[in-house]
């Protein structure tokens, strides 16, 4: 996994072992065992690792008014109940929020509003709560719906 995992050399010092994976991957699911000897005690801790993913048909960004599919996904095992999408927000503080049964969401015709920050929260049979935050760019033209602009003779325009 080198170079992608690292232990905080001053962390150490204060008992803190703590192993930092950046990027996860899908691939670096599962359990994770930590065995610390100190003097003649040994620690052990054990951490089960699971990973969801956000991904985007066509990749990232997205064109303006090609359709868009995003979909979030999960290492859990419990059966898939509900997925919810929150755009610009908070689960329930918002106003565009999208929930199906599938993790799946589908924007027809993307538009400029569209990107920002979206939220995916799956939530599972045995009440396990998961959830993702992705940010979404999308490739466009972010003006007025009639694009004339009137400049007068030897000034700028924008």
């Amino acid at each position: 996994m080198k170079p992608r995992v690292s232990l905080q050399d001053s962390a150490l010092r204060n008992g803190n072992f703590s192993l930092r994976i950046d990027p996860v991957r899908s691939e670096d699911v599962g359990l994770y065992e930590a065995w610390v000897k100190y003097n003649t005690e040994v620690h052990s801790c054990h951490v089960d690792l699971g990973v969801i993913t956000v991904t985007l048909s066509p990749p990232n960004p997205v064109i303006e008014n090609e359709l868009l599919l995003m979909s979030c996904n999960s290492s859990h095992r419990a059966s898939l109940v509900e997925t919810c999408w929150f755009h610009n927000e908070h689960p329930g503080r918002t106003s565009r929020t999208f929930c199906s049964l599938s993790g799946a969401l589908s924007i027809l015709h993307p538009a400029m509003s569209d990107a920002g920050s979206w939220h995916c929260q799956l939530r599972y049979s045995d009440k396990e709560i998961i959830s993702a935050t992705y940010n979404l760019q999308i490739l466009g033209f972010d003006g007025p719906t009639n694009p004339v602009v009137y400049a007068a003779a030897g000034s700028a325009a924008n």
